[in-house]
């Protein structure tokens, strides 16, 4: 079997995230918690956790109109990515042990390496909402 590399997860990244329209960003965050659980009890994809979570997050903002400082390609790229660890039946399916998520790790970590600065900015943004609510906290 051939492995999966940088060149085949482009592809399927590019794929999934022309597909994605602002209506599947719904659908995604409530499927949430199955791409969680799914990434927490692989070995592959566990790396990869704290960043699924911050991609989530990033959405969800997004959706709820919270922060719209990152362009739509990076929001799509990301929900494509997300997408395609969803799906069992992707271009290696999951059910093959020991290769099933190779694919996902790959497209994961290609659209990590292309919304980097994006995802940088807001987690930066995400920490300044929060610093209000930890100084309220303290006090």
């Amino acid at each position: 079997m051939a492995m999966f590399n940088q060149k085949d997860a482009r592809k399927q990244l590019d794929a999934e995230a022309s597909k994605v329209h602002r209506a599947d960003l719904e659908t995604l965050l409530d499927r949430q918690r199955s791409i969680e659980d799914k990434v927490k009890d692989s070995g592959k994809l566990a790396r990869f956790s704290s960043d699924i979570k911050l991609m989530f997050s990033m959405i969800r903002d997004y959706w709820h109109g919270n922060y719209r400082s990152v362009p739509w390609k990076t929001i799509a790229a990301v929900a494509g990515a997300l997408l395609y660890v969803l799906n069992p039946l992707d271009v290696i399916p999951d059910l093959i042990f020991g290769f099933g998520l190779i694919d996902d790790a790959g497209v994961v970590a290609l659209c990590l390496k292309l919304v980097e600065s994006d995802l940088l900015r807001y987690a930066a943004w995400k920490e300044q909402q929060e610093e209000p609510d930890n100084r309220a906290s303290a006090n």
